[in-house]
């Protein structure tokens, strides 16, 4: 173990984990460049498992169990920062991470076209801006048969620091990739029919045997203030809503995904 101890929050070993912003970490100038934290051993065995390459790591000793053990043999030789409680404290949310954060370099995104190959039902989010959604969103996904999930430039970055830990590494399990304008037609043009999620007087049930019979097909899920855009709704081929009871209108988009993903399923 490469381990190096730091005792000065100020050291520049910290910078990743601690000054960068997440738009710094994306570096959109320099993609090659680009990184993003991993949080927990169970987060950076997934995103290793992913393929995805470790740049360094910062661990509390006293959590360095047999997991946290297993994620620092699997990183290899790079550097291990370590540090006194008092220190590792001062960045925002490491009592959240179970004492393990991973810097990794971003793996490039692939072309919707093989992230969608083969797919027989996934999730589009359109503009989903909150990252805590987001992560909630493909775990769902992962755990209730989708395939594959495509979203707009305008959402949260799946491996925004907080999507991740909420994914629970879901993110590095669930092909995705974002769409260009015009997806709509992008995804018509691959086999897809689209069932835009919407409180609308004209939506179908998600119920309705329809929807289970499509053989490809995109449940599209909108912001959490707005949700669908109105032309995103009139272009998609459903509009479909979830049966509410006791007065309540609308479910927050990670709860309504898991719901819409269980019954829309294949398997």
């Amino acid at each position: 173990m490469n381990l190096i101890e730091i005792t000065d929050f100020n050291a520049p070993e910290l910078d990743v984990y601690a000054r960068l912003t997440e738009a710094q970490l994306l570096n959109r100038f320099e993609p090659k460049k680009a990184m993003f934290i991993a949080e927990s051993p169970k987060v950076i065995l997934r995103a290793l498992d992913a393929g995805c390459v470790p740049v360094s790591l910062l661990v509390e000793r006293n959590h360095i169990n047999d997991e946290a053990q297993q994620a620092i043999d699997a990183c290899g030789d790079v550097p291990v920062y370590t540090a006194p409680l008092e220190v590792l404290t001062q960045l925002t949310g490491f009592q959240l991470t179970r004492g393990m954060l991973c810097a990794m370099k971003r793996p490039p995104l692939p072309a919707v076209e093989d992230v969608l190959a083969g797919a027989r039902r996934i999730a589009v989010l359109e503009d989903i801006q909150n990252p805590t959604n987001v992560g909630a969103i493909f775990r769902s996904a992962a755990a209730l048969g989708m395939d594959a999930v495509v979203l707009t430039s305008a959402c949260s970055d799946p491996l925004y620091r907080r999507s991740c830990r909420v994914s629970m590494g879901t993110v590095f399990q669930v092909p995705w990739t974002y769409l260009d304008e015009n997806w709509v037609e992008k995804l018509r043009s691959l086999g897809f029919k689209t069932a835009a999620m919407a409180l609308d007087n004209r939506a179908i049930s998600i119920e309705d045997p329809r929807l289970r019979a499509e053989e490809r097909l995109a449940v599209v899920l909108g912001s959490e203030g707005d949700g669908l855009a109105a032309t995103t709704i009139a272009d998609c081929d459903y509009t479909v809503m979830i049966p509410m009871y006791h007065g309540v209108d609308s479910l927050n988009v990670a709860a309504a995904s898991a719901v819409a993903f269980w019954e829309l399923r294949t398997k």
